[in-house]
């Protein structure tokens, strides 16, 4: 059985924190800017701080697991 946990979490959580794609932490003229397609090099290593603990948290932490077959 193959565990597609891990692979379902990252995707998702890529999608998801893709600098200016939903949101931007730090924006270019506010704090927080929402979908503006927009990026920079300080928001790229936010967001990736940022999914760093996310997919700590959800493959180390509480162990995500998804079996298909």
């Amino acid at each position: 059985m193959a565990d597609w946990g891990p692979v379902i979490v990252a995707v998702v959580l890529f999608v998801l924190l893709t600098p200016g794609l939903l949101i931007q932490i730090p924006g270019r003229n506010r704090v927080v800017e929402f979908g503006n397609m927009q990026t920079s090099g300080a928001s790229i290593c936010v967001h990736a701080i940022i999914y760093f603990g996310l997919i700590t948290i959800f493959l180390i932490a509480i162990g995500v697991h998804i079996y298909a077959g």
